[in-house]
């Protein structure tokens, strides 16, 4: 079963946006992994291997015509690319054939054709948004309606057993999305860092649904499209679990939380204490929250002034987290469960989004060298 990242949003308000998604994946977490390196993965960018949208239609005819027949409900595996087209025509049954036992489980044949049939009107085709990512073993595709009213959201395992799927309503906050924050930051951190949620999609960030975390990101540490190596219940295989954080700007630290245990074994969720270990820093009237710190590891305490660069703890697995990662988010006040969240104005003016590598130490957004 795939893992997830924190569950840290409002899960009624996620829910209300949600129709299909696999056990253990609340609030569509579905993993990601090594994407497109270029920062230019917005909605409006078709991937090369996604059929246009009057490919789309014609596949899409052609399936509903073997689905009058009768031919073709089963017959070879669906690609994630064509899993648009099967959908618009009505193709549930080969859909619900191709997936995994767990999450046939939770959504029958019946229940996948009535959500279809309710949400894709009025939809002729769908774009890539932002091209495939994997991690993990586990290969994830979204796509963004013609209309630009509806995501879809697949996850793939390696033998192409369809893992998860997600229908969801998509909005825009464009005036937001453009208001970046008044201070520049840096990375939390050093080395390289891979993008698991961040973007101004709900597709490529799952927080962008709720104001206060609208632009928070989750950033991990993979190594051969894997996040650890060993036994994966055990903290210490993750390659994030322990690695220094250091203060993203200048400012003072106003809050601290550095008691609460890491979650062990790994995918069991504290979420009576969501955010776990953290450090708040006010940046003149902007405040940085640095979330599931490793317990003991942090080194600062309200009151003190910290430069840019500074360490402040280490990455954990505490809270309401299922791995070893770290939760990074401006907001424009202290209280950074309901403020509202900030778009990070970022060193070198990059934008990282979902499936992106980041130099952290140069501040610069790299291809996957693995």
């Amino acid at each position: 079963m795939p893992i997830t990242l924190n569950r840290w949003t409002n899960k009624q308000q996620i829910r209300q946006r949600n129709v299909l998604f696999a056990s253990g994946i609340l609030a569509a977490i579905l993993l990601a992994g090594c994407g497109q390196e270029s920062t230019d993965n917005d909605p409006g960018t078709t991937n090369d291997n996604t059929p246009t949208a009057s490919q789309q239609t014609k596949e899409a005819a052609d399936m509903k015509n073997n689905n009058d027949t009768g031919e073709n409900s089963t017959a070879g595996k669906l690609q994630a690319k064509d899993i648009p087209a099967a959908l618009l025509a009505g193709n549930t049954s080969r859909i619900h054939a191709q997936m995994t036992d767990d999450f046939k489980q939770m959504v029958s044949e019946e229940d996948l054709q009535s959500t279809a049939r309710s949400m894709l009107q009025g939809v002729q085709s769908f774009q890539s948004v932002g091209g495939s990512s994997e991690l993990n073993g586990y290969r994830q595709d979204s796509w963004l309606s013609d209309n630009g009213k509806l995501g879809l959201t697949t996850m793939l395992d390696k033998q192409d057993r369809i893992a998860a799927m997600q229908l969801q309503p998509v909005e825009s906050f464009p005036a937001t999305d453009k208001s970046l924050s008044k201070t520049t930051y840096r990375m939390p951190f050093d080395g390289e860092w891979y993008v698991f949620w961040g973007g101004t999609n709900v597709m490529q960030n799952y927080h962008y649904a709720v104001e206060s975390q609208r632009y928070a990101y989750d950033l991990v540490q993979s190594k051969k499209r894997m996040s650890y190596s060993g036994d994966p219940k055990k903290n210490e295989s993750y390659y994030a679990f322990g690695q220094p954080v250091l203060a993203p700007a200048d400012g003072k630290v106003v809050s601290v939380v550095n008691t609460i245990a890491d979650n062990e074994p790994v995918g069991v969720m504290n979420p009576k204490q969501p955010g776990g270990n953290m450090v708040v820093i006010d940046h003149g009237g902007e405040y940085s929250m640095l979330a599931h710190l490793q317990k003991g590891s942090v080194t600062v305490k309200p009151g003190d002034s910290v430069q840019a660069g500074d360490p402040i703890g280490k990455v954990g697995n505490s809270g309401n987290s299922s791995e070893a990662h770290m939760h990074f988010q401006v907001s424009d006040g202290p209280d950074l469960m309901t403020n509202k969240s900030i778009r990070i104005r970022w060193k070198n003016d990059i934008q990282p989004v979902k499936g992106q590598i980041v130099d952290a130490s140069s501040s610069q957004i790299i291809q996957d060298s693995e």
